[in-house]
């Protein structure tokens, strides 16, 4: 089982990408671009690779496993991965029944059977939409995915989901703790680009979710640092 497993998802220009920022040793970092090669926001020394065939991730995973001097794999973003998928593959089979079983598959096996098996930290991020829930009439925050896995919701593969939000200071005054540090130009700003971890009332249709008893109520937002969570993770499976 791979406890070092995350997601981190929201919004464009939520502040995905610029969480990895403190991740070090940063040639220790095996960074996956499946953006078109898109730049990170920060100048980085991870060692980086653009993703322009979705079955090389696999590989990449395997040949991870086996390279003592790399200790995460980033995987930038989920969403665009799996859109490379479809444009690739499902929109160019003459068969696509059968290629939309495919794309399922590709998922499935890439966390159930090569990401579950890494005992390196592995990190996606993710895009969010707002969705109407037929069923239940409500508007629910989600990662957008395509197919059966529609039901059954990416988020569901990972144990840490947290999610990129940008908060009005008035609001995080009210969470102070040690992993949430609002400078003066955020003070001026009147917002901060953070980390929530943990639910509240005006964000229950999210997916975000974490083990019991890894954050404290005061800790629902901190940094946006993916270093902060983690140490987290580390510590609490110790």
């Amino acid at each position: 089982m791979n406890d070092q497993l995350v997601l981190i998802c929201g919004t464009s220009g939520s502040g995905k990408s610029a969480s990895l920022r403190n991740l070090s040793p940063p040639k220790g970092v095996a960074y996956l671009n499946c953006e078109a090669g898109k730049r990170l926001p920060f100048p980085s020394k991870f060692r980086s690779m653009i993703v322009t065939d979705p079955y090389v991730v696999e590989k990449a995973i395997l040949d991870i496993e086996n390279n003592p001097n790399i200790h995460t794999l980033v995987i930038d973003s989920l969403t665009y991965l799996m859109d490379m998928f479809e444009s690739e593959v499902v929109l160019t089979a003459k068969d696509t029944m059968a290629a939309w079983q495919q794309y399922q598959q590709y998922f499935k096996h890439m966390m159930q059977q090569v990401v579950a098996k890494s005992t390196k930290n592995i990190i996606f991020t993710a895009h969010v939409l707002s969705i109407l829930n037929d069923t239940d009439k409500i508007m629910e925050t989600k990662v957008p995915i395509k197919g059966a896995l529609k039901n059954v919701g990416l988020e569901s593969f990972f144990s840490t989901v947290i999610m990129t939000q940008k908060i009005d200071i008035y609001t995080l005054e009210k969470y102070q703790n040690k992993l949430l540090n609002i400078t003066d130009e955020e003070k001026a700003l009147g917002f901060k680009y953070v980390f929530q971890t943990k639910l509240t009332q005006d964000t229950i249709h999210t997916r975000i979710r974490s083990s019991m008893g890894m954050w404290s109520k005061a800790e629902t937002y901190i940094d946006n640092d993916i270093a902060l969570v983690m140490d987290r993770l580390h510590s609490y499976y110790k």
